[in-house]
């Protein structure tokens, strides 16, 4: 991770389904609400949305240059999106993002991206949406990137990256299956059923459409989650499906200065989260907060 390139995210919100936003194959027909910014090198960023009980949660990753680690916070939303209250309410050593929320059978679980554990964990909901505990009925065969799931005619499929080789991280794509949300989970093909770093790393939520599967993918090939690329293919799904790319979502110029990138696209029924990049090249700030880092961490560590 340079220093001369920080990355920074924001959220926002779009009142309208995904469905719309694929349809209309742009952003531009929408007006997006932004959330307030984490702060000077601080980042928010992977926003997955739920409702409950008539209440708009949204669940992001928190990202601090200071630390390099990734959290993941909790927002309650009013109405008019404006934040009511907000919490980190899931930390681990390592980094965590991505986090996606399911439903299954009455049960409210979190399925965040945490490859650096070496392995993918489940969370499930103890005390909704601020406390929560991991499953150890789950089972996943390795690490996962980006682990996205979706129940298909009452069999769970799951769509990721691996973490290995470096450049399959954000160059491959690959899917497994299992009868149950906990496992276990088989790979359908012992390769990536598809590759290109222009759209194979998930984006957001999973969906289908009559009888087609449509995936948003990161388009990576000239910055990290420069746009959102939905791929899609015929259900259902086998070792020799493929994937056709037709919709690109780039960042509006509405956005300045968060116009390098768009990387997650996710549905919340009739809401549609997102977020937006801009590139930070104040190079002596982000030095001065990595020699801090060091100095600090090392005399911790003695």
């Amino acid at each position: 991770m340079s220093i001369f390139h920080s990355d920074i995210w924001k959220i926002g919100i779009i009142e309208a389904p995904l469905t719309e936003i694929l349809a209309a194959g742009s952003l531009s027909p929408f007006s997006v609400h932004w959330l307030p910014e984490a702060g000077p090198f601080r980042f928010l960023a992977d926003p997955f949305g739920f409702w409950r009980n008539g209440t708009l949660y949204c669940f992001a990753e928190y990202y601090d240059y200071r630390t390099r680690k990734g959290n993941i916070k909790a927002f309650v939303l009013d109405d008019q999106f404006r934040v009511l209250e907000q919490r980190t309410v899931l930390s681990e050593p390592w980094h965590l993002s991505y986090p996606q929320i399911i439903e299954d059978n009455g049960t409210i679980y979190m399925l965040p991206e945490s490859y650096k554990s070496g392995k993918l964990t489940l969370y499930r909901a103890r005390n909704f949406p601020w406390e929560w505990e991991k499953v150890p009925e789950f089972t996943f065969p390795h690490a996962a990137i980006d682990a996205t799931p979706l129940k298909i005619g009452g069999k769970w499929w799951m769509f990721y990256a691996p973490p290995s080789p470096a450049s399959a991280r954000t160059g491959a794509l690959m899917v497994a299956h299992s009868d149950t949300l906990f496992g276990p989970w088989h790979d359908l093909t012992p390769h990536s059923l598809h590759t290109g770093k222009g759209n194979s790393r998930m984006g957001g939520t999973a969906f289908c459409l009559k009888d087609q599967l449509f995936l948003p993918t990161q388009n990576c090939l000239k910055t990290y989650g420069g746009s959102i690329e939905f791929i899609h293919t015929t259900l259902p799904l086998h070792t020799e499906s493929r994937f056709i790319s037709d919709v690109s979502i780039v960042p509006l110029n509405s956005f300045h200065p968060f116009t390098a990138g768009v990387h997650t696209l996710s549905a919340a029924g009739n809401v549609t989260f997102l977020d937006a990049k801009y590139i930070s090249r104040n190079f002596l700030y982000r030095s001065l907060i990595d020699l801090k880092r060091r100095i600090f961490g090392k005399a911790q560590k003695k």
